[in-house]
């Protein structure tokens, strides 16, 4: 059956959403080479990532328009890329198409998943989910509404939770706050001056990280010769002058 021309069809759902920015997280190079395609023609400007913790080091410093993405993702996988961007401040209200086999593995918690489409899947549909969902009010979307009736079908299939009331919120007694402190939880170490040697001086610490589960504390120190302020990160234990 011969493809329609994608150019034409797309004018004619709807005007290139560009400058979108689509990061598209899926494992699969010749799958994720379609995808980019699709979106490139439609106009948007497409960041790829074959693995979770590649799609967190892209969004988190520099949020996308739109996140599509795999659940069975090496290293760090979907379900935990999700839970990542929706408890972010700056990526919570990103919107995120899940795009996967039926009989994927486990069962995600709620974590705001705004649209679930099964593979195999056209590319061009997906184009059109994307617009759907970039064309919708933010609290609209999070009110569970909008994708509600494009997905519920889809999730039943895969065997995933219907989408909650809540659907795409973070209730407060799920926010994991950030705070600054003299007293955190772990122990910072003692450390040396990168450029002098000497001992360094603690000061304080952040806390946070950007869930319960993925609980992250930076410990600051300064030189008592003046080399500056470091920063040491428990969870890589590795030290940088930021000052």
């Amino acid at each position: 059956m011969k493809r329609q021309g994608t150019a034409e069809r797309n004018d004619a759902v709807a005007p290139p959403f560009a400058p979108a920015v689509v990061l598209i997280a899926e494992p699969d190079a010749e799958t994720r080479a379609l995808y980019r395609e699709e979106f490139a023609r439609a106009g948007c400007n497409v960041v790829e990532a074959a693995d979770g913790r590649d799609a967190l080091a892209k969004a988190l410093p520099s949020p996308p328009s739109l996140v599509i993405t795999e659940l069975t993702l090496p290293f760090v996988n979907g379900y935990a890329l999700c839970d990542i961007l929706r408890r972010d401040p700056l990526t919570a209200g990103v919107p995120i198409l899940v795009v996967t086999a039926a009989g994927s593995a486990g069962r995600p918690d709620d974590i705001g998943v705004d649209a679930l489409v099964l593979k195999p899947t056209a590319p061009d549909r997906l184009v059109g989910e994307a617009r759907r969902l970039l064309a919708t009010p933010r609290a609209f979307r999070a009110s569970g509404a909008a994708s509600a009736a494009a997905s519920a079908h889809e999730r039943q299939s895969a065997g995933l939770p219907a989408a909650s009331k809540t659907h795409g919120r973070i209730s407060h007694a799920k926010a994991h706050q950030r705070f600054a402190t003299a007293s955190p939880p772990k122990s910072p170490p003692v450390l040396s001056c990168p450029s002098c040697d000497r001992a360094l001086k603690y000061e304080r610490s952040h806390v946070g990280g950007v869930s319960d589960r993925y609980s992250e504390q930076w410990d600051y120190f300064v030189c008592v010769d003046g080399c500056g302020v470091f920063q040491y990160r428990q969870r890589t234990r590795r030290v940088r002058r930021v000052e």
